[in-house]
């Protein structure tokens, strides 16, 4: 049995901006953590982090932080891993929310019976809980596709969960399939590291630098913000087109969609490595012959090692079966955060968006923690969540008309998020959230 009003399931980023909330509100709680420290996938000597050597966050410093809790001045615009695992490590210090967790405990299941929340782990069973937090993070189960062929295939395979350093590349002839900005941040290693380096894109992208005029382009996107959706899709489009010119020079296909129509790629290296011949852009996989990766274009390469940036999937394997529906690669929560039909669940993490994820980790951290507090009262507070829950959610989409894939299915516009949870808040009489 515990004494905890609620069990966590995750000492990552949001399972720690969960901790920090409800030890603000006074609401007693246990984190259940499967490796021996906080940090999540930003350890990599973590089972089944993704970390590699050069991974470093694809959004600044300036617009990254947990609230009140800014990264330091020294750090980059851009920190490495190393320095972000120190800051989570600084984050969960200084607010004192090491005594919550229970390290090197590997949650199995769960069951929701008699009003409580009973968790099996590998080191027995927590019992007693009156809510659950599920803060596992979204980047653990690798999402591997099968290409056409591959059974013939001579050389290796991986998926890009498995790598760590560019000296994998040394002497080979290296493909990369998939153009997130985990598979540009590889492609980008390969190019300086293998014999050959390819990569190859489904569809075209919009390639975002990291810099606009020396600002860091989150930031410079926030500065223009104020502008009318299509006017900001106009000028960025303008002022890309003439910093970078026509990328279909360099092998890259014609985009389909309009720019910030599809999640951010932010990378400034990649660009460089295509100019310079060290990198090929290479369209969809046709099939696989021994060594030979043939294109729908018609052309070939001989490859001896290809690489899956293919993703993940957000799921969330110890709930009881059906208790969260799944849209695309996406649970379904309102504000991805409430499940109106199960009030003793929260999630945190489970979000795709265009903004820095830490602070939409702390807004849904209060959002919790009020839907807590509201039901530990039972009173009008409660029974007006209730009502809102019922109602239809709220566009979060911003007006953006977001690509068609399993990735933008669920996807939330970073204003448009903030706009809604201010609403909530409004209404709920709630503590205002920036």
């Amino acid at each position: 049995m515990t004494d905890s009003d609620v069990c966590i399931i995750g000492a990552g980023p949001a399972g720690l901006a969960t901790s920090r909330a409800l030890q603000d509100g006074g609401i007693s709680h246990t984190i259940l953590e499967k490796h021996l420290d906080v940090g999540g996938i930003w350890d990599p000597d973590n089972e089944g982090s993704p970390m590699y050597e050069s991974a470093h966050f694809i959004s600044s410093k300036t617009m990254s932080g947990f609230k009140d809790f800014p990264m330091p001045d020294a750090y980059p615009d851009y920190p490495s891993n190393r320095q972000i695992l120190a800051y989570i490590r600084s984050f969960a210090d200084a607010h004192g929310l090491r005594k919550h967790i229970q390290f090197n405990t590997r949650v199995q299941s769960t069951r929701y019976e008699n009003d409580r929340w009973s968790i099996e782990t590998d080191k027995g069973t927590y019992a007693g809980f009156r809510w659950l937090v599920a803060a596992n993070g979204v980047t653990w189960i690798p999402k591997v596709v099968s290409l056409p062929g591959q059974e013939t295939f001579a050389g290796r395979i991986m998926h890009a969960v498995g790598y760590r350093r560019a000296e994998t590349f040394r002497g080979k002839r290296v493909l990369i399939v998939g153009a997130g900005n985990s598979g540009v941040d590889i492609a980008c290693d390969a190019a300086a590291n293998a014999e050959a380096a390819a990569i190859s894109l489904r569809r075209g992208y919009h390639l975002l630098p990291k810099h606009l005029f020396g600002t860091p382009i989150d930031v410079f996107g926030e500065q223009s913000a104020w502008m009318p959706l299509r006017l900001q899709q106009f000028t960025t489009a303008i002022l890309l087109r003439i910093l970078l010119g026509d990328l279909r020079r360099l092998g890259l296909a014609k985009p389909d969609h309009r720019i910030l129509e599809s999640h951010p790629i932010i990378n400034s290296q990649l660009l460089h490595y295509l100019q310079h011949g060290d990198l090929q852009a290479k369209p969809d996989i046709a099939r696989l012959d021994g060594r030979s990766v043939h294109f729908v274009d018609g052309t070939h390469l001989e490859v001896d090692l290809i690489v899956l940036a293919t993703g993940y999937h957000r799921s969330i394997p110890y709930l009881p079966e059906g208790m969260v529906s799944y849209e695309g690669l996406h649970p379904k929560a309102y504000l991805n955060v409430f499940l109106p039909d199960h009030p003793e669940l929260f999630l945190n993490g489970f979000i795709e968006t265009n903004g820095g994820a830490y602070k939409f980790f702390d807004q849904m951290a209060q959002l919790i923690a009020q839907g807590i507090i509201a039901q530990k009262e039972d009173g009008e507070a409660w029974q007006t969540l209730q009502r809102i829950l019922a109602e239809p959610e709220p566009d979060l989409t911003g007006g953006v008309r977001y690509l068609d894939s399993d990735r933008h299915s669920l996807y939330v516009n970073a204003r448009a998020y903030l706009k809604a949870v201010k609403k909530l808040c409004r209404t709920m009489g709630w503590p205002n959230m920036e």
